[in-house]
C-alpha cells in the first residue's frame, strides 16, 4: 500500500488485486493466531462447491476476558439490529473469484467485510479456527479501532437505531397518557399540586411529539442513507440454460 488506509479497505485492495489471477483467495490477519491448518479443509470445502469459506474462532484462550466478553456482546447487539453475519468470524476466509466478483460490486467506502461479504448469499461452509498466542509484538488494534469497526458494523447494515427514536416518542406519550389519568384521578379526589400537573404533561407530552417527529425524520434519512449506497440489489449464481430451453419451446 502506498499509505495506511485502514485494516479493512487493506484486506478489500487486496482481494480485489489477486482476484484477476486466481481462482479463490484466503485471507488473514498477519499476526499468526488464526489456525493456517485450516487452509486445507479451506480448500477442500472450495473444491466441493463453496465459494465462500469462513474460518469460526471455537477457542479464543489467547484473548483477554475483557476481549471475549466484548466480542460476544457485540454480536448479540448486531444480530439484535438485524445485521446479517458469521458469529465468531473475524477476516479469515476463502472467497472464490465468482464470490470477489460479486463483491467488487459493492461501491461504499466505510467497509465492514465481516457484515458485506453473507450478503452476497452464495453457497458458503465454516471450519474450526482456534486462536493462539500472538508470535511476537503486540496489537496495534486499539480500543478507538475497535470501537468505530464496531460502530461502523451496526449502523452501515441497520437503520434500527433511526426507528428506535420513533418508538421512544411512542413511549413518551404513553407515560404523558398514564400522567393524565393519574392527574384525572387526583382532581377528582382533590390531591392534586397547583401547576404540578401542567409542567408534568407539558414535558412528556411535547418530548413525545419532539422524538416522533425525528424518528420519521430518521426514518427519511435511513433511506436516503440506504440508497447511496449504491448495493446490488441481486446477484446471480448461475444461468440454468435448460431452463431457457424449455421456455423457448413452450412459448412457441
Amino acid at each position: 500500500m502506498s499509505r495506511n488506509v485502514g485494516h479493512q479497505n487493506a484486506i478489500m485492495a487486496g482481494m480485489m488485486t489477486a482476484r484477476e489471477w486466481t481462482d479463490a483467495v484466503i485471507t488473514l490477519d498477519a499476526d499468526l493466531q488464526d489456525d493456517i491448518e485450516c487452509i486445507p479443509q479451506m480448500v477442500k470445502d472450495f473444491e466441493a462447491g463453496n465459494d465462500i469459506v469462513y474460518g469460526v474462532k471455537v477457542s479464543c484462550e489467547a484473548d483477554s476476558f475483557m476481549k471475549k466478553f466484548a466480542a460476544q456482546t457485540f454480536y448479540k447487539i448486531q444480530h439484535s439490529m438485524g445485521v446479517e453475519s458469521v458469529y465468531n468470524h473475524a477476516d479469515f476466509r476463502l472467497m472464490s473469484r465468482r464470490a470477489l466478483d460479486m463483491l467488487s460490486t459493492y461501491k461504499e467506502y466505510n467497509l465492514y467485510l465481516r457484515g458485506l461479504i453473507p450478503m452476497i448469499g452464495l453457497k458458503h461452509s465454516t471450519v474450526d479456527d482456534v486462536i493462539s498466542e500472538r508470535y511476537s509484538g503486540q496489537s496495534k488494534y486499539t480500543v478507538h479501532k475497535m470501537m468505530h469497526l464496531a460502530l461502523n458494523g451496526i449502523t452501515a447494515f441497520s437503520v434500527r437505531p433511526l426507528y428506535a427514536i420513533y418508538n421512544i416518542g411512542i413511549l413518551f406519550l404513553i407515560v404523558a397518557f398514564m400522567i393524565a389519568c393519574y392527574v384525572g384521578y387526583s382532581i377528582f379526589f382533590g390531591h392534586i399540586e397547583p401547576g404540578w400537573a401542567s409542567l408534568i404533561l407539558s414535558i412528556w407530552i411535547v418530548g413525545g411529539f419532539i422524538l416522533i417527529s425525528m424518528g420519521i425524520v430518521g426514518t427519511y434519512i435511513g433511506q436516503i442513507y440506504s440508497e447511496t449506497k449504491r448495493r446490488p440489489r441481486y446477484h446471480i449464481q448461475e444461468i440454468l440454460s435448460l431452463i431457457l430451453i424449455l421456455l423457448t419451446i413452450v412459448a412457441n
